[in-house]
C-alpha cells in the first residue's frame, strides 16, 4: 500500500504554519545574536575565561580571535591540485547467510594551471574475513567484540576515505601546492559515546584516521599540502552557544545549578536560542569571505585528537554559508589556512556553489539500489558455483513476495 498523502496533507499544512510562526521569533533572536557578537572584540578574553569555566550540555566553540573578524580570500596560485575522496557502502545484511560488506571509495585528482588534468577512480573492496567483520579487544583484556556494521561501518568508511586521500597526496609531485578535501566533518562523532570501547577508538582513530592526517601533515616537508573538510548547509550552533555563555549573568555558566528549574525560553541565554551559526555568519560575511577561526571543544577532540585538534571557520559562497574544518597544523599556518580559503572558494565557483572535487568523488563512489541488487545477484551466483547456496531469512523472502 502506498502512502496516503491525503491524510498527511493537513499535518504538513500545520507544520508549515508552525514554522512560519517560529521564523518570526528566530529573526528576533538572530538580531540579538548579532548585537551580542558585535561587542565580543572588547570582551574576548573575558568570554574565553567564562567558556573555560562553564559547565553546559551544549557544544561551545572556542574563539581563537575576535569572532567578528572576516577575511577576503588570498590569490589563487597559478598551478595547484585538488584531491578529493568520498565513499559509500553496502552494509552487512543479517537476512543473508553470507556475512560481508562492501566499501566503495571514489577519488579525484584535479590539476589546474598550464597543463590541466583530471584523474577519476572508483575503488571497491569487499570485506568478508573474520578480522574485517569484527573489532576484538586486545588479548588478555575484557570487553565485548564489536560488529562492523551500521554506524561503525560508516565510521570505517570515513577512515578509508582519509586513507585514500593520504595515498593520493603522497603521489603529488615535490614542490606542488594542493588541497585535500573530504565531505563532512573531520570529527568521528560516533566514537565519542560512552558506549564505544577504547579498543574501537584506538583502532579507528589512533591507528586509522589520525594516522592518515599525520601522514599528510608530514608531506609538507617538500610540498605545500592543506587538508580540509567541507560541510554544506551546516546545522552547527557552536558559535551561537558561545554567545549564550556571554549572556549568562553568572561568572561561569552552570545550567544544572542555576537554571535547572527555569523553563526553557525564560533563561537569559534563550534570547539567542534557535539561531544557527550559518544564519549568524550569513549576516556578517560578504560573498567569498571567511569568518574568524574557532576551536572545537568536543570531548573526543580534546581527549583523542592531540596535534590533529580540529578548528573551523565559516565560508560564504553565493547564497549559503558552509563550515570548513581543518586540523591544527593547517589552522596555525597562515599560508595553509589561506590556501584552504582561496582554493575552496575557487572550487565552489567552478562547481555551482559546491566543490567540484567532492561532487566528482561522490559520483565515483555512489552505490545505487540496482548496484546493490546486482551485487547480491553476483554473490548468489558465486556461492552456487561453489555448491554453497545463499540462504535468506523468511522475513526477507516475505518482503519480496506480493500476497494481495
Amino acid at each position: 500500500m502506498s502512502l496516503d498523502l491525503d491524510r498527511v496533507a493537513s499535518q504538513v499544512e500545520a507544520m508549515a504554519a508552525g514554522l512560519k510562526d517560529g521564523s518570526r521569533k528566530r529573526q528576533q533572536h538572530l538580531l540579538r545574536a548579532l548585537e551580542v557578537i558585535s561587542r565580543q572584540d572588547k570582551e574576548l578574553e573575558e568570554l574565553k575565561r567564562k567558556i573555560a569555566d562553564s559547565k553546559t550540555s551544549w557544544l561551545i566553540a572556542e574563539p581563537v580571535e575576535d569572532p567578528t573578524r572576516h577575511y577576503t580570500p588570498p590569490p589563487v596560485p597559478d598551478e595547484f591540485s585538488i584531491i578529493g575522496s568520498d565513499g559509500s557502502q553496502i552494509d552487512v545484511d543479517r537476512h543473508h547467510s553470507a556475512r560481508c560488506y562492501l566499501i566503495n571509495i571514489g577519488s579525484v585528482v584535479l590539476k589546474y594551471g598550464a597543463s590541466p588534468q583530471a584523474a577519476l577512480a572508483s575503488t571497491p573492496r569487499l570485506y568478508s574475513d573474520e578480522d574485517d567483520l569484527v573489532i576484538k579487544p586486545p588479548a588478555g583484556t575484557s570487553g565485548r567484540e564489536q560488529m562492523v556494521e551500521g554506524n561503525l561501518l560508516g565510521i570505517k568508511r570515513g577512515v578509508e576515505e582519509c586513507r585514500r586521500l593520504a595515498e593520493i597526496a603522497a603521489e603529488l609531485p615535490v614542490g606542488s601546492q594542493a588541497l585535500a578535501l573530504v565531505d563532512g566533518s573531520l570529527i568521528l562523532w560516533g566514537l565519542g559515546g560512552k558506549d564505544c570501547p577504547d579498543f574501537v577508538v584506538e583502532e579507528m582513530l589512533d591507528r586509522g584516521f589520525l594516522l592518515y592526517l599525520q601522514q599528510m601533515q608530514h608531506l609538507n616537508k617538500d610540498r605545500q599540502l592543506a587538508v580540509a573538510s567541507y560541510i554544506s548547509f551546516p546545522r552547527s550552533t557552536d558559535v551561537v552557544n558561545a554567545l549564550r555563555i556571554a549572556l549568562c549573568p553568572h561568572q561561569a555558566a552552570n545550567c544544572d545549578n542555576y537554571c535547572n528549574e527555569t523553563a526553557a525560553g525564560e533563561r537569559p541565554c534563550d534570547a539567542v536560542a534557535g539561531v544557527q551559526d550559518r544564519e549568524l555568519f550569513f549576516n556578517i560575511l560578504e560573498e567569498g569571505e571567511r569568518s574568524a577561526l574557532f576551536g572545537n571543544r568536543s570531548s573526543i577532540v580534546e581527549k583523542r585528537y592531540g596535534q590533529q585538534h580540529i578548528y573551523f571557520y565559516y565560508l560564504k559562497v553565493k547564497d549559503e554559508v558552509a563550515r570548513v574544518e581543518v586540523p591544527q597544523w593547517v589552522a596555525m599556518d597562515k599560508e595553509l589556512l589561506g590556501l584552504t580559503h582561496s582554493l575552496l572558494l575557487d572550487q565552489c565557483r567552478r562547481g555551482q556553489g559546491y566543490p567540484v572535487a567532492l561532487s566528482e568523488s561522490h559520483e565515483q563512489a555512489v552505490v545505487t539500489g540496482s548496484d546493490r541488487d546486482n551485487f547480491y545477484h553476483l554473490l548468489e551466483l558465486s556461492l552456487n558455483d561453489k555448491d554453497m547456496p545463499l540462504t535468506t531469512s523468511a522475513k526477507s523472502r516475505s518482503k519480496k513476495t506480493r500476497w494481495l
